[in-house]
């Protein structure tokens, strides 16, 4: 087992904060510190000054959706800008019964999230090199992070949701961001709640992190 230290944990982070994962899920998470950095060093999906952070600064931090909520299984989720994979794979291992389409208009990241998620027997994730604006699909939930500011982010995905709800919390949009929000809420005219994720995570790294819900 990977156990890291104070400034720079591993994959105990995650086993702490989620203590009831299955033997298969903690397997998935730790394999997740082998498969970044090796496909890191052919295709730059993480900052390279950041990779030895993957744990707290990538997969964690895609899991903070899932302390604000969970999914029952069935649930559709879209994520949009999904880069090398955040937050859809991590989510995806703790939901294998909730299916995750992760979309980039980046077609060398795709690669390297269909690498990922077939290495693990992902069977729950599809992944596809296509901009969210051309997608026919619909899903309950959207979920991204921070890939533009969110009056840019919405007409985006404005009609690509469900009409039925069958969550806890209605059909919407689930976004990682950081910093002061207000005027950027402000600016989308959305009507949205904040949660700070400092209040699920004590790490620095999450003081100015938040998940923005955006129901619909």
């Amino acid at each position: 087992m990977e156990i890291g230290t104070a400034l720079n944990p591993g994959v105990d982070i995650i086993y702490h904060y989620f203590p009831k994962l299955s033997e298969k899920q903690r397997e998935h998470y730790r394999q997740l510190g082998e498969l970044y950095p090796h496909w890191n060093t052919q295709i730059n999906v993480v900052s390279r000054k950041d990779i030895d952070k993957l744990y707290l600064h990538h997969v964690l931090h895609s899991l903070g959706i899932a302390k604000f909520t969970n999914f029952v299984p069935g649930t559709r989720i879209l994520d949009v800008g999904t880069g090398g994979g955040f937050p859809g794979i991590p989510l995806a291992i703790l939901f294998p019964d909730v299916q995750f389409h992760l979309v980039d208009s980046i077609g060398k990241k795709i690669k390297v999230v269909r690498n990922v998620a077939t290495t693990l027997g992902l069977e729950n994730v599809e992944a596809d090199h296509i901009r969210a604006e051309q997608l026919d699909e619909k899903y309950d939930f959207i979920v991204s992070r921070a890939v533009t500011r969110l009056a840019d982010f919405y007409p985006w995905v404005a009609n690509k949701f469900l009409k039925k709800h069958k969550n806890a919390i209605s059909n919407g949009i689930l976004y990682l961001k950081g910093g002061d929000l207000n005027d950027e809420l402000k600016e989308s005219r959305l009507r949205a709640e904040v949660y700070a994720l400092s209040d699920f995570f004590e790490e620095d790294f999450f003081e100015t992190k938040q998940v923005v819900y955006i129901p619909v």
